[in-house]
């Protein structure tokens, strides 16, 4: 188990197997509200408090977590502003690698990281896109890259690899239909239909 600092409100945990087998988990139990795995983010904190100062006691706490290109279970732990200092811990939980919503945005800084992406999959030739998902569109809206992913098949054995390897190029958006309205209405299509495929044969 790694900890690291990263605000005074913020600490990101790098989780390897071994850590979940002392506690009888696998990564789909993380984050599941059981005996075990409330266990392991109690050690966590206690650990986070001792070696980071990282106080949690009567805040409300954010956990965010996503599987890494290695393997390991990459998550981070936000907490807000204390209540009480009677209050117990109130958490709530975010798996990014668990998405119900049939469209998916992520926005790169620029065009090159969209390229690095696509670079990236042609390299990793057992990711097959059209199993993965229906479509991808790229917009440029306000000097930013965007990629809608439609219809990403969540039950694709290779679709957490494929959320890794797309998170270490983009950032990921929360789906919000204004949004994607703002996208359709104001932003300039640059690759209309199948935007990561065209990007790996052209880029």
């Amino acid at each position: 188990m790694k900890i690291e600092k990263l605000t005074e409100n913020k600490i990101r945990i790098i989780l390897k197997d071994l850590d979940l087998q002392d506690k009888s988990l696998n990564p789909n139990q993380l984050l599941l509200n059981t005996a075990n795995s409330q266990s392991l983010l109690l050690d966590i904190l206690n650990k986070a408090k001792s070696e980071c100062n990282f106080d949690t006691d009567g805040c409300k706490l954010l956990i965010e977590g996503f599987f890494n290109i290695d393997d390991s279970y990459v998550f981070t732990i936000t907490k807000y502003k204390e209540k009480s200092p009677n209050q117990k811990r109130y958490v709530s939980i975010k798996n990014t690698n668990i998405n119900n919503s049939t469209k998916l945005i992520y926005s790169f800084s620029n065009f090159d990281d969209f390229c690095n992406l696509c670079n990236y999959l042609n390299e990793n030739k057992h990711i097959v896109l059209k199993n993965l998902l229906k479509n991808s569109i790229l917009y440029l809206y306000n000097d930013t890259y965007y990629l809608e992913i439609d219809e990403l098949n969540t039950s694709n054995k290779l679709y957490k690899t494929f959320i890794s390897y797309i998170s270490e190029f983009s950032n990921k958006l929360n789906y919000n239909k204004n949004f994607d309205a703002k996208l359709k209405e104001y932003g300039k299509i640059i690759i209309k239909k199948n935007a990561l495929q065209t990007g790996i044969k052209y880029f």
